[in-house]
């Protein structure tokens, strides 16, 4: 089933760690995603109200502010409107591996009732289950709406190997109903590898032994499509820095009102 989606965003990377991209820069090009892109994936009335969304890899939350003014059309640089009224619309966990980073999200978000921000590993079984968990409980919920996973997918597959990307992406399919997704493509990998060196630092644990390699929004596809868990729904195009930005709807979850 593809959806007819029009208009976009995405962020870049920087060197990361393990479980994070680690310091990325990180963009919303709004000509690729669109601003009525939740109105059209969850209709009024189609839905108990708040959504739920994740962002993985939320760095210092610059990025998941500008998507969240985004998607619910709100003006940038501009005081922020009625927390209660916004929190009834949707409600945005953000997490991150670096402490640090959520740290300074918090302090600066413009939406402390709708943006929560936590550390955490997502490779991490133990900790994202109990994470996640305690936030999705508040609400009734045992997965959320949507997930947003932009210039992670690299960090994960340079830290946790083949393997490691294999279960990430599949942790992503069981968590959420649609997910917007931005690999970093295979050149990526490399100047990340070159800068490491650079830095007279030994190439990241898997670099040289990874089998998935190439298209890598080709080889992500696959992933998340295997067996049926996932069906692509739209390619909204690339970004400047030729990253693709995908939107997956899992053939699993369904999610009714109650």
């Amino acid at each position: 089933m593809a959806v007819t989606l029009l208009g976009a965003r995405g962020r870049g990377g920087g060197a990361g760690r393990a479980g994070a991209r680690g310091g990325a820069v990180r963009q919303l090009p709004q000509r690729l995603l669109p601003s009525g892109l939740l109105r059209r994936l969850f209709p009024a009335g189609g839905r108990a109200r708040p959504l739920l969304g994740l962002d993985v890899g939320c760095n210092s939350g610059e990025l998941s502010v500008a998507l969240y003014r985004h998607l619910l059309g709100l003006p940038e640089n501009e005081a922020s409107p009625d927390q209660p009224v916004v929190a009834k619309d949707l409600n945005l966990l953000c997490c991150d591996i670096d402490a640090a980073l959520i740290e300074r999200a918090q302090q600066c978000s413009p939406f402390p009732a709708s943006i929560h921000y936590t550390t955490l590993d997502i490779m991490d079984a133990g900790a994202r289950e109990s994470s996640l968990s305690n936030f999705l409980s508040k609400f009734g919920r045992s997965t959320f709406d949507i997930c947003f996973c932009m210039s992670v997918t690299m960090w994960i597959h340079l830290n946790h190997g083949d393997n490691g990307l294999v279960e990430f992406l599949s942790c992503l399919t069981s968590l959420c109903e649609y997910l917007l997704i931005e690999p970093q493509p295979w050149k990526c990998y490399r100047a990340a590898a070159r800068r490491l060196r650079k830095l007279g630092r030994n190439d990241f644990d898997h670099f040289r032994s990874l089998a998935i390699s190439g298209d890598m929004a080709e080889k992500v596809t696959q992933i998340l499509t295997r067996d049926g868990a996932m069906e692509l729904v739209c390619c909204f195009g690339s970004t400047s820095w030729d990253r693709s930005l995908l939107l997956f709807k899992s053939n699993a979850l369904t999610q009714k009102v109650p």
